[in-house]
């Protein structure tokens, strides 16, 4: 039955997620909102679900990104890391202000703010750095926050462009323009390995996974590592960069990419609502709706700051502005959302530029509030 309630999910899901209200639709995101009524009244889905999903997305993110991305870092590397640092300082500030104005506990707010930006290695972090009698109240936070988390960026990079009344094909050829670059082909004739490029992807899943499970001591006692969103975008984005090893083809076909993008997104958004739709009704009973609000908060004060910061400050376009918010909020469910806004794929280099500088700061930023607070 775990395998149909799976697919159940994702039908419902998908069907939720199509309902357009004012030309906004949750998309994927429908996913979620299902997954969590599922979780409620105690569905459960195997395990390896949520890691399975995410490792395709952003294995199939890095290798779609992979052509342009260290070309585009050399000429935007300065605003990619700026961003993600305001983004994150953004988040970090209004989870200091609601605790201090809130009233309420340093671990629930640190778990508010890793749920907020969606962030299960700032969850980690923040779990490690509690104190054991503070270690479920980080979980909770993360709970009650995730959701809206999640929902809360699709949404604004569905309502930014609509309020902007942006031109989408004018702000795509300024996109394209402004991320052009020059990729150079390999004349030697090349070893294919099978048809669609899957040994490649395998071999980019273990090498991320690897990747992912070295972890760096920080002080405190914690450890960072990049996990499983982390470790597979980096060797996908490696893989999509150099594109051979001698004359071994590494290239996967679009089709596949876009195939694997979409379906890990769905797994990952099932297995993390389940997870998380056990039990959250009863904590908002326990702690109070305002814990919700809590949660909002602390997601829509960084993206106002991070597009703000992004489009007055460092003049980038609307389609890089925004993928860099995808990338800053750790948001990959918003970032599906956003190549169907902008109908681009090449949108992930701007995510995946500022993704790593976000990843890195929302898990020292967990642990400096649980350490000072």
């Amino acid at each position: 039955m775990e395998l149909v309630f799976v697919f159940l999910i994702a039908a419902l899901g998908y069907l939720i997620g199509s309902i357009k209200v004012k030309g906004i639709e949750l998309g994927t995101a429908g996913v979620l909102l299902v997954a969590l009524v599922f979780g409620h009244f105690g569905v459960e889905v195997p395990g390896f679900v949520s890691s399975l999903g995410i490792a395709l997305f952003v294995t199939s993110v890095g290798f779609i990104a992979g052509p342009k991305f260290f070309r585009n870092l050399r000429k935007n590397a300065t605003s990619y890391v700026l961003l993600g640092v305001i983004v994150i300082l953004a988040g970090t500030l209004a989870s200091i202000a609601v605790i201090k104005f809130g009233g309420i506990p340093a671990g629930l707010a640190t778990g508010l703010f890793a749920g907020a930006l969606t962030s299960t290695p700032g969850l980690a972090a923040a779990v490690e750095a509690a104190s054991e009698a503070e270690a479920q109240l980080v979980s909770v936070g993360y709970g009650v926050a995730y959701p809206f988390g999640v929902i809360g960026v699709v949404m604004f990079v569905q309502l930014i462009p609509k309020l902007l009344k942006a031109d989408l094909v004018r702000e795509r050829e300024m996109f394209e323009a402004a991320n052009a670059v020059e990729i150079k082909s390999y004349d030697r004739k090349l070893i294919n390995c099978d048809p669609m490029g899957m040994m490649a992807f395998a071999a980019a899943v273990v090498l991320g996974v690897l990747i992912g499970r070295v972890s760096v001591p920080l002080p405190g006692g914690a450890e960072f590592a990049l996990g499983t969103s982390g470790g597979p975008l980096i060797s996908g984005l490696i893989f999509g960069h150099f594109a051979h090893i001698g004359p071994i083809n590494l290239k996967v076909k679009n089709h596949v990419l876009e195939v694997f993008r979409e379906f890990g997104l769905v797994l990952f958004l099932i297995g993390a609502g389940v997870k998380g739709g056990q039990g959250f009704v009863e904590v908002l009973k326990t702690q109070g709706v305002m814990l919700f609000v809590y949660g909002a908060v602390i997601t829509t004060i960084p993206m106002l700051a991070g597009y703000l910061f992004a489009s007055k400050v460092l003049k980038l376009n609307l389609f890089n502005n925004l993928g860099s918010i995808c990338g800053g909020m750790t948001s990959t469910p918003a970032l599906g959302t956003l190549i169907s806004v902008t109908g681009t794929s090449d949108i992930a280099t701007a995510y995946a530029a500022t993704y790593p500088m976000a990843l890195v700061l929302v898990v020292l930023s967990a642990q400096f509030m649980n350490i000072i607070f």
